[in-house]
């Protein structure tokens, strides 16, 4: 029976694990874990557009597990799927998107979401670095919990050594102009040039670099890129390809505490601060 106990406790954990986690206020929060399968290089949580769930971005999380980190794709219930579905009825998809996405309880809830997903993560992985990255709606919790100044009356914790926002949003009922210009952490802007906005088309996503203080701030576009692609739909491989390439090269500066080198490909263009 003992021996039988030591195998058990040295079973490896799987490499792609459903969570079911709590947050301090009682409330369920649903992730996807990807496991490094060597040493882990930090902790990486991605947090999904408005209407999306923990498990899309899967192209994200096996990258983010083949580069070192432990990924955690965090569900957000109060604008998931569901969510999102209440805010459009009498009001459109539009009128329903935009309703959700300046909702400062709904971001409140992510915050909450993020943290019980971080707490979970940290005694898992060795090293203490730790990246946020988001998509869209999970993009503005990015920058909110990095410190921009916005509209809604929130202030983020500011709790990450660097943030990736996929798809940010410019100026608008969000964030006002200069809202990035304070965020001193290191920063990773990914847009493409078909990724509208609700609030502008895809150049108002570029923005908030324009806006970003100088010290390791990237901007990566991608061509022909739409806003769903990068969720991982539609026909994505080149969005999901070439996204996985300059996040990787993007933290592999991070892991090591430097900004590092954008990467060179074609259909990519990059700029730094």
């Amino acid at each position: 029976m003992a021996a039988a106990m030591l195998v058990v406790a040295a079973r490896a954990a799987p490499a792609q694990e459903s969570l079911q986690l709590v947050r301090a206020d009682g409330a369920s929060v649903v992730a996807r874990a990807y496991r490094p399968s060597g040493p882990c290089a930090g902790i990486a949580i991605v947090s999904h557009g408005a209407g999306g769930s923990a498990r899309g971005y899967r192209y994200l999380g096996e990258a983010l597990r083949r580069g070192g980190w432990l990924a955690l794709v965090v569900g957000h219930e109060e604008s998931g799927f569901a969510a999102v579905g209440r805010r459009v009825v009498g009001k459109g998809i539009r009128g329903g998107l935009l309703d959700i996405v300046t909702d400062p309880a709904a971001y409140r809830a992510r915050f909450a979401d993020v943290g019980t997903a971080l707490a979970w993560a940290a005694p898992n992985c060795e090293s203490h670095r730790s990246v946020l990255l988001g998509h869209s709606m999970g993009a503005a919790t990015a920058m909110l919990e990095a410190g921009a100044a916005n509209r809604l009356g929130l202030a983020g914790a500011d709790r990450f050594d660097a943030y990736v926002a996929i798809s940010p949003q410019g100026p608008g009922s969000i964030f006002p102009e200069g809202a990035w210009h304070a965020i001193a952490k290191p920063v990773l802007f990914v847009t493409g040039t078909r990724d509208a906005a609700l609030e502008g088309d895809w150049t108002s996503r570029r923005l908030p670099f324009d806006d970003s203080a100088p010290g390791c701030k990237w901007l990566a576009v991608i061509d022909d890129a739409t806003h769903l692609q990068f969720a991982g739909l539609g026909a994505s491989a080149q969005t999901e390809r070439l996204t996985e390439v300059v996040v990787g090269a993007f933290l592999e500066g991070v892991r090591h505490g430097r900004c590092g080198t954008p990467p060179d490909a074609a259909k990519l263009s990059m700029q730094t601060r």
